[in-house]
């Protein structure tokens, strides 16, 4: 009942007891879902754009080529103009050109060779790369400093290896997102997972970085031997 009548006739309502939320079940297996992680990133995140790759491989193969075939070709020239006779090759591909018909198979093929290796050095010249490398805050307008992906991962495993309970940790860092895989031995899952995503959402604080990654934590409890 809520409600009971004094002696002098007036009403008075009677305390409500509220029952307290269950406590979680023991023995979960994983912890990974009805949590909301603390942020990582602030309101200031974003700034600078990745590091350009030099990709001095796909330049020095590309040099290479052109270096061959211009060399060829003015060779070949330069004979023509001292009265000998052209290379054979030469003489073959012209009679080739001119007589296999637009639609050949071979002409074909080339054709979609050429258009393949045009676009790929296209994506090349208009793309950065480096996308192992993560920009960091400039702190000097000269002066601009990267860190390496994997780095950055084994700094949030080393933190993430002082967190009492956890027994190991796998992390895979992205360039916009940090996925940290742990294993608890005791403790409560949920407990692990709170001080992980505590802890590693300081260090993501600490690396400096421009754009600070999303972080997303999931803890389990070890599998059964045998």
């Amino acid at each position: 009942m809520s409600e009971s009548q004094g002696s002098d006739g007036t009403t008075q309502q009677l305390p409500v007891i509220e029952k307290e939320p269950a406590e979680p079940e023991l023995g979960q297996s994983a912890s990974s879902a009805a949590y909301e992680p603390l942020p990582a990133a602030d309101a200031d995140n974003g700034g600078d754009h990745r590091f350009w790759s030099a990709r001095r491989i796909p330049a020095g193969i590309v040099a290479l080529l052109l270096l061959v075939v211009a060399g060829t070709f003015l060779y070949d020239i330069a004979a023509v103009r001292a009265d000998r006779p052209p290379m054979h090759w030469r003489r073959e591909l012209a009679r080739q050109l001119a007589e296999r018909p637009l639609d050949d198979t071979w002409v074909l093929v080339g054709a979609g060779v050429a258009a393949a290796l045009g676009l790929w050095l296209i994506v090349l010249a208009t793309t950065p790369g480096l996308r192992a490398v993560l920009p960091m805050r400039r702190t000097h307008a000269d002066v601009r400093a990267g860190l390496h992906r994997d780095a950055a991962a084994t700094v949030l495993r080393d933190r993430a290896m002082e967190v009492s309970g956890v027994q190991s940790v796998r992390v895979r860092m992205r360039r916009r997102r940090a996925d940290v895989r742990a294993v608890s031995h005791f403790r409560e899952l949920d407990e692990v997972r709170a001080d992980l995503d505590s802890v590693l959402a300081d260090t993501i604080r600490g690396l400096g970085l421009s754009r600070r990654p999303a972080l997303t934590v999931h803890v389990r409890r070890p599998g059964r031997k045998g």
